[in-house]
């Protein structure tokens, strides 16, 4: 349980460092050019504590699992992101890309069955 716990963790916190990354890079628009003003960005300071906590998390989850089931559960954040870029950045998605989707689920979901 525990490690599905962590999985998920890392899964989440992943997702919310690319997504606080989008955030970064949006919020850099109207900026002048040069790093000063944007390495002062709330978002990519939190891009860049999700996605190292994240990783730390992940280590955990790579002691409990084998990579070749982990590796390919770690695709959900596919399925987050999405789900982020349509409902939070109203991005247009596809068919195909709902097909996509709906794979890797069902790969995941076979997958978890092994662990």
């Amino acid at each position: 349980m525990i490690t599905l716990l962590l999985l998920l963790a890392a899964c989440l916190l992943t997702c919310m460092g690319q997504v606080s990354q989008k955030f970064a890079v949006e919020s850099w628009r109207d900026l002048p050019q040069g790093w000063a003003l944007k390495l002062r960005s709330p978002w990519l300071w939190s891009a860049l504590v999700c996605l190292g906590l994240g990783l730390l998390v992940w280590l955990l989850v790579l002691q409990r699992l084998e990579v070749g089931i982990a590796y390919p559960m770690l695709s959900l954040n596919f399925v987050l992101v999405t789900l982020v870029a349509r409902f939070v950045f109203h991005e247009p998605i596809d068919g195909r890309h709902w097909l996509g989707v709906a794979l890797v689920i069902g790969g995941v979901v076979l997958l978890g069955r092994h662990v």
